[in-house]
């Protein structure tokens, strides 16, 4: 999650909110999260500034969703100093027959926008800062950082759910990268139809802003659902009784374009696909890079052997103090890891493990779920196809 390079605390936040809402956008409830870290040595100052703000970022969003942080894992690089990784995961639970998916249907059937209101923190986001290296200007890129609220997401997962589970909604996405314009143009195309909307009608917190802002802002905590017209009332009624925004926004169309109005002016209008599934691809250059030869040709074998204690001891010590193997107790202490009482064992061991209780089917269970994040950037620093493998 690359806004967390630029302001830490709400790129590791959003990037929590992200993957949340992956999953009950599907209709499953989230029951854990995990994480998987990046930073660069924390000799330096910038390093450990981002290190600190991430773990808080995850742990006040993430605490405040009422789904436990189980797991993750943490490692300081160099490589990492240009740009720090934040990568978010979590685990939900459903009925397989009741997955929801984000393809539209239905001519005629209402778009709405649910949730919070549209603002112009997070515009251009992921164009902005996915896959740069940041330097000292970095701070430029800050507005492009979106700003999460838990609270507002809370009720989006029970709204979401309740919605899914009365069988209210057609289609349901949520807004992620580029926003509405990615969200809508893709549920459009994945269901072979049009979608016409009137940006002028998409609840906004600040003034004056223009139709590509309202389009691309990456705003948080807003989800885009497609409601057929005989259940808007209830649809809406659901959405009251959890404090959320619900608006109309636009309508299905039989036409397969993805048509932008504000008010009465057209201020786009394209082909779907175009948008979602026949964008332009990209074909770089590639070369073996010259490192590989030299680090492959190490020999393990060549390493000098010891048998004295003493300096064994000091060097046993030494790794144990390394930030990479060191107890990471200091992190996992931060998050909830326990609300919902389902976290059967606790962060700190191998995995932690997810009792599942309720089957979905008015039945329990004793199963379980074991989970953990287990990833090493050295495989593919040293054999790119191993590693991936």
């Amino acid at each position: 999650n690359h806004p967390s390079a630029i302001e830490p605390y709400q790129g590791a936040a959003t990037g929590v909110g992200g993957i949340i809402r992956d999953i009950f956008t599907m209709g499953a409830r989230p029951i854990a999260s995990l994480n998987s870290l990046r930073f660069g040595t924390l000799d330096k100052p910038r390093q450990r500034y981002l290190f600190e703000g991430a773990v808080a970022g995850i742990g006040g969003y993430g605490n405040c969703l009422g789904v436990p942080t189980v797991g993750g894992e943490v490692y300081f690089e160099e490589a990492y100093e240009g740009n720090c990784l934040i990568n978010a995961m979590s685990i939900g639970l459903m009925r397989e027959e009741k997955l929801m998916r984000a393809v539209g249907s239905g001519p005629g059937n209402h778009v709405l926008v649910i949730g919070s209101t549209t603002g112009r923190d997070g515009i251009g986001g992921a164009s902005v800062l996915a896959s740069q290296e940041f330097d000292e200007r970095a701070e430029d890129k800050r507005p492009a950082v979106q700003v999460g609220d838990p609270f507002e997401e809370k009720l989006l997962i029970e709204a979401c759910l309740e919605l899914l589970d009365k069988g209210l909604l057609v289609a349901l996405g949520d807004c992620g990268a580029a926003g509405l314009t990615s969200s809508i143009s893709e549920m459009a195309s994945r269901g072979g139809v049009g979608i016409d909307i009137d940006a002028s009608l998409v609840p906004q917190r600040e003034e004056a802003m223009k139709p590509f802002e309202i389009m691309v802002s990456e705003s948080q905590e807003r989800m885009v659902a497609v409601v057929a017209p005989a259940q808007l009332d209830d649809v809406m009624a659901v959405c009251a009784k959890w404090g959320l925004r619900s608006t109309v926004i636009g309508s299905i169309t039989d036409t397969g374009r993805f048509t932008v109005r504000m008010g009465d002016e057209v201020v786009a209008d394209m082909p779907a696909d175009k948008l979602a599934h026949d964008a332009p691809e990209y074909d770089p250059a590639m070369a073996r890079p010259a490192y590989l030869d030299e680090v492959q040709a190490f020999d393990a074998a060549a390493l000098a052997t010891t048998t004295d204690m003493a300096v064994l001891g000091t060097t046993l010590l030494r790794v144990l103090a390394s930030p990479n193997v060191c107890s990471r107790h200091w992190i996992w202490e931060q998050y909830d890891h326990q609300v919902m009482d389902n976290t059967v064992v606790l962060p700190g061991s191998d995995a932690a493990v997810i009792r599942i209780g309720d089957t979905g089917r008015g039945e329990t269970t004793t199963r379980a779920i074991a989970a953990s994040s287990d990833c090493n950037g050295r495989y593919c620093y040293l054999d790119p196809y191993r590693g991936a493998q």
